[in-house]
């Protein structure tokens, strides 16, 4: 067995690594969680201890997962509930930007600040678990859950897992980083198994789960899918071995809802609490309950792997601070009626506003058709449905399902329900005052109509999208998605208003990458990707399109020419294998000398900048290595505005990596002619590879290359160092 002892387990907590790494002032430290939590285990019965492990039942609670309540001694029925973005069958929430438009910020600031608003407002409702963030990379643009993450970036993906779990944590709410691991599309979730060798495994997919425990990781949610053979909720190698013993995490493993399998199997492969209890999900049996007391009794199960168990999840209780004036419970999942009336969202709408704006992709920008207050247009027309609001009506379809009208966020139980919508047509129109006439259509297939509106404007601004979602939901024959093209007809709209107007600006709302056919189009000057930015996403954009915020958002993922270019597809097989390996989106695109249409980290400015000055230090020896790059950047512009440089690594030949992996970015606010020097400070994890031979992290020793750039291929400078 791979789990420990109670005599063993304590020498562990009192000697492990990073026992002692500080919390913030909202946390105790594992150590300080950990005494506290064997207080109270200590005095439970096995049955008792079992509850801590067990969901009650899907809709006998008032979340969508909640644990079994301990008297004598006392403890709570703790609360899960979803989503990555907000509170899911909540009233009076945020509904904000998705992740992959928080990453797409490229903004720490700001992700952080994300991670706090959710945080204050799961708190709030008396929530103890939010289940979020989702750290999965973007293996496929089909993947149909992958606007919930942070793209194809183990780096970027890392760092914006961190920064949100820092900021929900730092409320008091324990933060689930999901869904633990290969679980990269939606097709045959339950019964495909994600075959990954070890070397992509630790480089690419644990990656952000390894930078989330640095940052004490609360809780980890195992997949549906399987992984090399076993299901990922069962499988010692990946719980045990690496999650719990190669990265020492300390906190809670639980299933995803209905993804625990067997009774012995899971909880002796490092399962500790199964969600939502059910075997399937309503049918009021559990594989854990009486079924684990019984395991225990018969021997297939040790008491001190329960003990174990139950310390986890007290111990994320206590870490979190929850045992002080944690507010109760007052969300009523399955009869939201019923839940009493209790504000909490504050401002955070200015702080989804700012955010929305800041994810802003300014893809292309011919003749400085923006932003639209540099020459202010008589008139603007306003076209397709993606403009408009849902015909269905505000949270008028399950879970965001409804595939019309403006697209703010994506389908599935990773989203929340809007308080309210700003589309495009209301942000733009409200800023544009009276001096503009704006003209609309939202119709996407009357293109004759359309052409007639779009002629008479001295602009026409044609919105399209592309949308995708969880498995349990199908839009169109899709949930992942079926090919790369925007939906509702809009390559056709796009074309037809381009016939008639040699003004045409593009504006794509889309949970991943889209194919452009018309993209060679002369007369469709600007390309702006708002991504899924929630409920100001009207005004975000308006804020960009009139130059109220000069654009600085990057892409997440790397936008192809043609499908075929992507190394990874969605798959209907049984096994997956992940052949592609350590060649995932930009890195393939480099190896095999593919031009993409729009590159990872791209993105346009109203403003230009300068680099200048690179230079390189290496300090330190073996573990304590540091190489610090600094590069200055000008704006060189007449408009204030903030650049986004970023850091590729080139490793030593031998390691055999991709040709470059970003290793760094920082946001840079800069007024017109200012200068700042920016630092990348690379330490012993940056500069590391994961060695098949001996199954471990080495220091790469050998010539490195540095790259700094505006994107993954637009590098402004260079340098070497050595090891």
């Amino acid at each position: 067995m791979t789990f420990l002892t109670r005599s063993t387990l304590f020498l562990f907590i009192t000697l492990c690594i990073i026992s002692g790494l500080a919390s913030s002032d909202s946390e105790l430290t594992w150590d300080e969680a950990y005494d506290k939590a064997f207080s109270l285990v200590n005095q439970m019965s096995l049955e008792q201890k079992v509850g801590l492990t067990t969901g009650v039942g899907w809709e006998k609670t008032l979340c969508v997962g909640n644990t079994y309540a301990s008297e004598n001694p006392d403890f709570p029925s703790l609360c899960l509930q979803d989503s990555p973005m907000g509170i899911r069958f909540g009233n009076n929430v945020t509904a904000g930007v998705s992740g992959i438009t928080a990453a797409a910020s490229f903004d720490k600031t700001a992700i952080r600040q994300r991670g706090e608003y959710m945080g204050k407002e799961f708190r709030a409702k008396g929530v103890h678990y939010q289940l979020g963030p989702s750290i999965d990379i973007m293996r496929s643009p089909q993947s149909g859950r992958a606007w919930e993450g942070f793209g194809e970036d183990p780096w970027l993906s890392g760092v914006a897992g961190r920064e949100t779990i820092l900021g929900i944590q730092s409320q008091g709410v324990a933060a689930t980083a999901k869904h633990y691991i290969g679980n990269n599309q939606e097709t045959n979730r339950t019964t495909s198994s994600s075959n990954i060798d070890k070397r992509t495994l630790h480089e690419l997919y644990l990656w952000p789960y390894a930078r989330a425990v640095e940052a004490d990781l609360a809780a980890v949610m195992c997949g549906y899918n399987l992984a090399d053979g076993e299901y990922a909720c069962e499988n010692s190698y990946i719980l045990n071995t690496v999650l719990k013993g190669e990265l020492g995490f300390r906190g809670v493993i639980m299933s995803d809802w209905g993804a625990t399998h067997s009774t012995a199997k899971a909880a002796n492969a490092g399962l500790d609490m199964t969600m939502p209890g059910d075997i399937l999900m309503g049918d009021g049996l559990t594989f854990f309950g009486s079924n684990l007391t019984k395991a225990v009794n018969d021997g297939e199960v040790s008491e001190d792997r329960v003990t174990d168990m139950a310390l986890r999840i007290a111990a994320s209780y206590y870490k979190m601070k929850q045992d002080e004036d944690f507010p109760k419970t007052t969300i009523n999942t399955f009869t939201r009626s019923a839940a009493p009336e209790i504000l909490v969202q504050e401002n955070h709408s200015e702080l989804v506003r700012e955010m929305g704006a800041a994810a802003v992709v300014l893809l292309r920008n011919e003749d400085e058709i923006l932003p639209l207050s540099t020459h202010t247009p008589k008139k603007i027309s306003l076209i397709g449905s993606n403009a408009g609001p849902i015909p269905q009506g505000l949270n008028g379809c399950p879970d965001q399902s409804c595939g019309k009208g403006h697209l703010a966020v994506g389908w599935g139980s990773g989203t929340a329900d809007f308080p309210y919508l700003v589309t495009p047509f209301d942000g733009i129109t409200a800023r544009a005052g009276e001096n503009i006439e704006i003209v609309h259509n939202f119709n996407d297939y009357d293109l004759e109509e359309v052409q007639s509106l779009a002629y008479e404007a001295d602009v026409a601004i044609v919105f399209v999208m592309a949308d995708a979602g969880e498995e349990y939901i199908i839009v169109e024959g899709n949930n992942d998605r079926k090919n790369l093209s925007l939906w509702n007809n809009g390559d056709n709209l796009i074309e037809a208003v381009a016939e008639v107007s040699e003004n045409v600006i593009v504006v794509i709302n889309s949970v991943g990458p889209v194919l452009m056919p018309w993209i060679d189009n002369e007369n469709i000057k600007a390309i702006v990707w708002p991504g899924l930015a929630g409920q100001e996403s009207g005004n975000s954009l308006a804020d960009v399109l009139f130059g109220d915020v000069n654009p600085s958002g990057r892409l997440p993922y790397t936008i192809a020419k043609k499908q075929d270019d992507y190394p990874a597809h969605i798959s209907s097989e049984a096994q997956i294998e992940y052949t592609e390996k350590l060649l995932l989106g930009y890195k393939y695109f480099d190896a095999k000398g593919i031009s993409p249409l729009f590159e990872f980290g791209f993105g346009l400015s109203y403003t230009q900048f300068k680099y200048d000055r690179l230079k390189t230090v290496v300090n330190g020896k073996k573990d304590n290595t540091r190489v610090t790059t600094s590069i200055s950047i000008t704006n060189v512009g007449e408009i204030d505005g903030a650049e986004i440089p970023q850091a590729y690594l080139s490793f030593p030949q031998y390691t055999n990596e991709p040709p470059k992996l970003l290793r760094g970015f920082e946001k840079v606010y800069l007024q017109a002619g200012e200068k700042k020097t920016v630092d990348f400070v690379f330490t012993k994890n940056d500069l590391s590879f994961w060695d098949e031979e001996s199954e471990e992290w080495k220091l790469a020793k050998g010539e490195f290359t540095v790259y700094i750039g505006a994107s993954s291929r637009d590098i402004r400078g260079s340098s070497s160092f050595t090891i």
